[in-house]
């Protein structure tokens, strides 16, 4: 009997990743293809049937190979039936992805959110491999968090479990939130919370240095300047990113109160500052957690990049599907 390949896909605003992995979680090809979002993403399933089978042509290989379909979407699911209920960016909503992606595809299709798949990938195969419980959350444009208990994924009754982007970390006087509320840990934890508390310090202080150097050659300034700038022994920077190191362990420290997961990994594009990010987190996670919380759970920044989500889409084929 053939050893069959899992397909991995992640399901991005620009790009959509998509790969053929192995049983053992072995990444054995990966490539890309553009997000068509144009008129409300009716495109996209389209697309990624059409991109399947031009890779296995190219490949020599028969669809028969693979054992089903494993993706990521932004925005809630529901996992019975693998309805988006709403994906604000490409225009969703009570949409019926995995119906239509079995259709077009011809495979059997297992759909949850794009963070999710990403903290399934990290248990498997990343920073959080060997461990059951752990939490993911993904600094990049917005933050997303994932759930894991016991090795499954926590959904919640409306499927928005995991939403810690969503946790109130400043209750009075935040800034607004693209979900309607105020204060959200996305609006101070995120790249563009951070070059948002960068440009407010920056207009309102005089203070000068290596980051002030980098806003006025530019016009602006990026998360990565004020990480870099911290880095280099900035104090303007480094009051900065205390400020965002504050509101993240203290969100971290509150849900792992709760949850008690053996780890906590930091991915997405803003987890690269690596551990001039890490320390300072660490240190208010310690002084918020509970004690024993404190002791036993890890924080560790995430170890696959943008392979997270379709490595967690395979285990979901793996697990779901295919049974292996």
């Amino acid at each position: 009997m053939q050893e069959k390949w899992l397909v991995g896909v992640d399901l991005g605003g620009t790009t959509i990743k998509l790969a053929f992995i192995s049983v053992y979680g072995e990444i054995l090809h990966k490539w890309e293809i553009p997000t068509n979002i144009s008129e409300k993403g009716k495109y996209i399933t389209v697309d990624i049937a059409k991109a399947i089978d031009e890779k296995l042509q190219e490949l020599g290989e028969q669809k028969s190979k693979l054992a089903g379909l494993g993706m990521g979407a932004p925005g809630p699911v529901h996992m019975a039936t693998g309805l988006i209920y709403e994906a604000i960016n490409l225009g969703w909503k009570d949409y019926p992805l995995k119906d239509l992606l079995e259709v077009e595809t011809g495979l059997p299709v297992v759909v949850d959110n794009d963070a999710n798949i990403a903290a399934i990938g990290e248990m498997w195969k990343g920073a959080g491999e060997g461990a059951k419980d752990i939490v993911c959350v993904t600094l990049g444009t917005g933050v997303g968090g994932g759930v894991i208990a016991n090795g499954e994924v926590v959904h919640g009754v409306s499927g928005a479990g995991g939403e810690i982007g969503h946790i109130t970390v400043v209750p009075e006087g935040g800034a607004p939130c693209n979900c309607g509320k105020t204060g959200c840990l996305e609006t101070v934890a995120s790249a563009t919370g951070i070059v948002r508390l960068a440009k407010e310090a920056l207009q309102n202080s005089k203070e000068e240095g290596e980051l002030r150097n980098r806003w006025n050659e530019a016009g602006t300034v990026t998360a990565k300047d004020v990480f870099d700038a911290a880095r280099n022994g900035d104090a303007f920077a480094q009051s900065i990113l205390d400020r965002v190191a504050f509101y993240l362990g203290l969100a971290i420290a509150n849900f792992s109160n709760a949850l008690n997961p053996e780890k906590v990994v930091i991915g997405g594009g803003v987890s690269k500052a690596g551990d001039v990010l890490l320390q300072p987190v660490q240190k208010y996670f310690e002084k918020y957690a509970f004690p024993r919380v404190a002791k036993s759970t890890k924080l560790a920044i995430a170890t696959l990049g943008n392979d997270a989500g379709v490595i967690g889409g395979a285990w979901l084929v793996k697990t779901k599907i295919a049974k292996l």
